[in-house]
């Protein structure tokens, strides 16, 4: 007699019985379940899985279309794969390294003999659309941690080797489409045939990888120029090469060995250069006018010690630096604007009293005396508590939020009295060449552990209420990045490794039962790829202090 098990769909609300080993494909498929999109995953009480993943004991499946973070995470994996696999088939001796997110695609550094042409491309992209009409399946298979490292290294790929040798597990897992062999930490499509939508052009020196737009899966993502922060991450990719430490298993290999104080000390340096260099960029362009320095970024890319950091520097140079938050000029909380569910939105620049904003900064530039006010997130409101401030010889405004570099804010102020910095934790270290570490992760990770550290937030209320703040990024500071006058990269090669410890038992309290669960799991199996590191090695003036705790600075 046939086993049977009880299976709840939550995208219905049905319960059906069906035999043990059952795959939620094949769920999908015989209840004629309907998507408004194309299916692209399924969270199985609560984890993202596999499409083919097997079903032994009851379960609750929700079906995920590619307009979902976790599915459209699933669908570039694959396509990454597809991707990997034409290279190989094409250039056997050459390499793809997929780096990072750029440009609204993925840039891709194609390491083959001789130029990369617009034929090479194009032959590139003819063999992606060939597999995927093969329809090959994207197959997974587990066999002990050692047996898959020696097959890599086999297959000349020691960055995969490296990363599962010093991962600690038991048993690994690997993939196979079509004879090539690869590795990616989460789950894929079950077949080639569906990727349905993409595209790959040459880019700055390599390849731009393009996936559909979550908003309008059924076109690319439309194409948006970023050359300053492409030079961000060349430069950062360039540092990491000369410390030999471009992957997660060369970083934990090193931990092994003793040198990760060395590598501390050098990221810290790296940073420390960069601002000094911001810092007399401001100044020499002080003589030119400028007399506010704006600086904006994203939820936790460690604005506030950065500003701190660029005071000491400014001063260095001999300037007097005045701090501005615009935190501070929130309007009161019930004149907050809403958003399209009826909650507060903080996120939205018009959270901000611009007209009292642009009134004292008018003042300031004219030399008055003004009282800046102070938010009191517990009123919901402005208070003032006699903070007055007035700009004496060499004095220069630092002003940080969210919208500092929105053209909206200085409606009536000279853009050359404004010098503007973004700066974000833009992540260039990768888990191995194919599978990227995604800046919003490492962002991710930072804002959950200062949340419960300094907020009294759990992981739970952070996840939840994570979208909210990218919608708010998205909208209201990522399209004017590029008009910074400079980038500044908060994110160190080794952070991740530090922040784990503290991570993990602040994500281990969040519930299976809880809709936060998936994102909580997700965050714990990738955290596991790093090897621990004391936290004692940051010093006090580390940036990643403002989420740890333990700075001498004062927040």
């Amino acid at each position: 007699m046939l086993e049977l098990i009880k299976i709840f769909c939550k995208n219905n609300g049905e319960y059906y019985d069906f035999e043990a080993g059952v795959t939620p494909l094949e769920i999908f498929k015989s209840k004629n379940i309907r998507l408004a999109n194309p299916l692209a995953g399924v969270r199985v009480n609560n984890v993202s899985r596999s499409l083919t993943f097997r079903c032994y004991e009851p379960k609750t499946v929700e079906f995920i279309d590619i307009c979902d973070l976790s599915g459209m995470r699933s669908y570039v994996r694959s396509l990454c794969f597809v991707l990997s696999k034409a290279v190989a088939d094409l250039f056997p001796e050459g390499k793809i390294y997929i780096e990072h997110p750029v440009s609204n695609g993925y840039y891709c550094d194609l390491d083959i003999e001789g130029e990369i042409t617009a034929q090479t491309v194009d032959a590139i992209k003819e063999r992606m659309k060939k597999i995927i009409a093969e329809d090959l399946p994207f197959e997974v298979h587990s066999a002990p941690t050692s047996e898959v490292v020696e097959l890599f290294r086999r297959n000349g790929m020691e960055d995969k080797a490296l990363l599962l040798e010093t991962s600690g597990r038991v048993y690994a897992n690997y993939h196979v489409l079509g004879g090539h062999i690869d590795y990616y930490y989460g789950a894929l499509l079950p077949s080639a045939s569906w990727v349905y939508l993409f595209d790959l052009q040459k880019y700055n020196g390599g390849l731009l990888l393009q996936t559909p737009d979550k908003d309008n899966p059924h076109s690319i993502r439309p194409y948006v120029k970023q050359d300053k922060m492409m030079a961000v991450f060349h430069e950062q990719m360039e540092y990491l090469k000369s410390l030999g430490v471009s992957n997660v298993g060369d970083l934990n290999l090193a931990n092994r060995k003793g040198e990760i104080s060395n590598l501390v000390k050098v990221s810290e340096a790296i940073q420390e250069r960069k601002i000094a260099d911001i810092a007399d960029d401001i100044a020499a362009r002080y003589a030119d006018g400028v007399r506010v320095a704006l600086i904006s970024g994203p939820s936790s890319s460690g604005k506030t010690t950065f500003c701190k950091r660029l005071h000491i520097e400014l001063m260095v140079n001999a300037l007097r630096p005045i701090s501005i938050s615009l935190d501070d000029y929130y309007v009161n909380r019930i004149d907050t604007p809403l958003d399209e569910n009826g909650d507060y939105d903080y996120e939205s620049f018009y959270a901000i009293d611009l007209k009292t904003f642009n009134y004292d900064l008018k003042r300031l530039l004219a030399g008055e005396e003004i009282e800046l006010p102070t938010y009191d997130f517990v009123l919901g409101q402005r208070v003032y508590k006699g903070n007055k401030v007035k700009m004496e010889k060499n004095s220069i405004l630092v002003m940080e939020g969210i919208h500092a570099l929105n053209p909206m804010l200085l409606p009536e102020i000279s853009s050359n009295v404004a010098y503007k910095i973004y700066v974000s934790a833009l992540t260039t270290i990768s888990l191995d060449d194919h599978n990227w570490i995604p800046t919003t992760d490492n962002r991710l990770i930072r804002r959950i552990i200062r949340d419960y550290q300094f907020r009294n937030y759990s992981a739970r209320e952070t996840i939840s209420r994570w979208p909210s703040v990218r919608r708010g990024e998205e909208k209201w500071i990522f399209p004017y990045q590029e008009e910074a006058d400079a980038m500044f990269n908060s994110a160190m090669l080794y952070e991740l490794a530090a922040l784990r410890r503290s991570a993990e038992p602040i994500l281990t309290e969040v519930s299976p039962a809880d809709p936060e669960y998936a994102e909580a799991y997700r965050l714990l199996k990738f955290l596991k790829y790093f090897i621990y590191i004391d936290i004692d090695e940051l010093p006090n003036t580390s940036l990643l202090r403002e989420f740890l705790g333990g700075s001498s600075f004062v927040y």
